[in-house]
């Protein structure tokens, strides 16, 4: 099951054309911010081992570390005690919040458009008679050219 879920999700990731360019930004964000938390978790485990007071001593703690730090929560439960397990919250914070922060405009975009499409239908007819008025439009101005 698992893999068909993964390859369902890079298919979904990839984008389609039918999908909006803000839908195709969260979507890239999200994945980038898995990544960043299972890499991020491996990362603070090697510099975590063998440090003395260390807490990340196992991949399931560094990666509930990681979402802790991603999602800025910071229960304070797990935390890194070398300096490099720090660059290596800090980068998981940053990516986080800025993840976050795009997911949230994305979605708060995709809202608003679909208000706006509601308040301001346009149809097929609207277009075609728009259309007619531009072309009688430029007959017009193409006739007071010639003459």
């Amino acid at each position: 099951m698992l893999p068909g879920f993964l390859a369902r999700m890079v298919e979904l990731m990839r984008g389609r054309e039918g999908r909006s360019l803000h839908m195709k930004a969260a979507g890239g964000a999200t994945a980038v911010l898995l990544l960043v938390m299972l890499t991020g978790s491996w990362a603070v485990l090697v510099a975590e081992e063998g440090a003395r007071g260390a807490s990340l001593t196992s991949y399931p703690k560094a990666l509930w570390w990681a979402v802790e730090t991603a999602t800025t929560v910071g229960y304070g439960d797990f935390y890194p005690v070398t300096w490099w397990g720090r660059v290596v919250g800090t980068v998981v914070m940053v990516v986080g919040i800025t993840t976050y922060g795009m997911v949230t405009a994305a979605l708060a975009t995709w809202f608003v458009a679909r208000q706006q499409k509601r308040a301001h239908p346009v149809g097929a007819e609207t277009l075609h008679a728009l259309h007619e008025r531009f072309d009688r439009l430029e007959e017009v101005l193409g006739a007071k050219k010639k003459g």
